[in-house]
């Protein structure tokens, strides 16, 4: 009775250290893309309009966007994965985190557009009452569309629920030497796999921006560029290129892109590897737009053989570097 009572105790002394893992999210079922798309499309960091005309935008683009996403997710299964294969890299990461650690570690998962919505979540941490929290933006490279936009959201919600535990960002990680390590391993197994890279070009594939974002200051083409050019150090590979996908709407989006690339590729009788650089889970972008759709695209230009790299999801490299990037910053 005495030693569980002291392992009691030595549990109720350690600093409880709540760590919230942000990331994008997906409608969890075809009801819910419409809404899904309006919280996308309220958002000001994506929709740069005052009240009542961004509510009106917002209104129209998911009216109008929904039934292409539908069609979209019934080719997935009805639904995003990012929710679960988030849960994953949490579990993953906290294990990581607890394992011989003089600290009591919960990984708690925010999703920007869908549930679990900040607001829920930042209940869920002051209950579990931390004497400190750490962000932790699941967007490699940062951007005030994605890791700007969840923080600001955050910090909201984080006000209204009576939160007010110290906390530290971690902003970005585009040169995390675990980070660059978990694209490297993935993409060598899969050269392995085929023996040369002789005719073989590599597209580093990161989700688009509008032109307008990164002219304004914003650092994520940066960001992304330096993720690839680390990578591309330990590969020793010359025949590659950076570029961009997911465009939509009127406005130009950062260049090149990526479908153009794939194009070219087949122009010049070349197979590709196509690495999802910025996704570190799976999404429609992945599993949809370069499984199906640019997959297309290559067989009808006459690229010679089309591989696409996994997102880099638990591999242990990564989940490593998550643990290292929380340690440090608790310093």
């Amino acid at each position: 009775m005495a030693g569980h009572m002291d392992k009691k105790n030595l549990v109720d002394k350690k600093e409880k250290i709540a760590v919230i893992l942000f990331n994008l999210g997906g409608p969890d079922s075809l009801k819910a893309v419409k809404p899904f798309l309006f919280n996308l499309f309220y958002d000001p960091a994506i929709i740069a309009l005052n009240n009542p005309w961004r509510w009106l935008v917002a209104k129209v683009l998911s009216r109008k966007r929904a039934p292409i996403a539908r069609e979209i997710y019934k080719k997935i299964g009805n639904k995003s994965p990012i929710l679960d294969q988030t849960k994953a890299q949490a579990v993953a990461l906290e294990n990581n985190l607890n394992a011989e650690s003089d600290r009591d570690y919960c990984c708690f998962v925010s999703m920007r557009y869908w549930h679990p919505f900040s607001c829920n979540v930042a209940k869920k941490v002051k209950n579990f009452a931390p004497n400190r929290m750490v962000l932790l933006p699941l967007y490699p490279h940062y951007s005030i569309t994605t890791t700007g936009s969840s923080l600001i959201d955050w910090a909201k919600n984080a006000k209204t629920a009576g939160l007010d535990t110290s906390y530290r960002v971690v902003r970005d990680y585009p040169e995390d030497a675990g980070f660059i390590e978990a694209h490297v391993r993935m993409i060598q197994a899969e050269i392995k796999k085929i023996g040369s890279l002789d005719e073989y070009r590599i597209l580093y594939s990161a989700h688009g921006l509008p032109e307008k974002v990164i002219e304004a200051g914003d650092p994520y083409r940066q960001h992304t560029e330096n993720t690839c050019r680390l990578i591309q150090e330990q590969l020793g590979h010359p025949d590659h290129i950076v570029c961009f996908q997911s465009r939509v709407g009127p406005l130009k989006w950062i260049e090149p892109y990526t479908d153009d690339e794939i194009r070219r590729v087949g122009e010049e009788g070349k197979s590709l590897i196509i690495v999802p650089v910025s996704f570190v889970s799976e999404h429609s972008e992945t599993l949809v737009e370069l499984d199906m759709e640019y997959r297309d695209i290559a067989e009808k230009s006459g690229v010679k053989n089309y591989i696409r790299i996994a997102a880099i999801g638990c591999h242990p490299a990564y989940i490593s570097t998550l643990a290292k990037l929380t340690k440090d910053i608790l310093k």
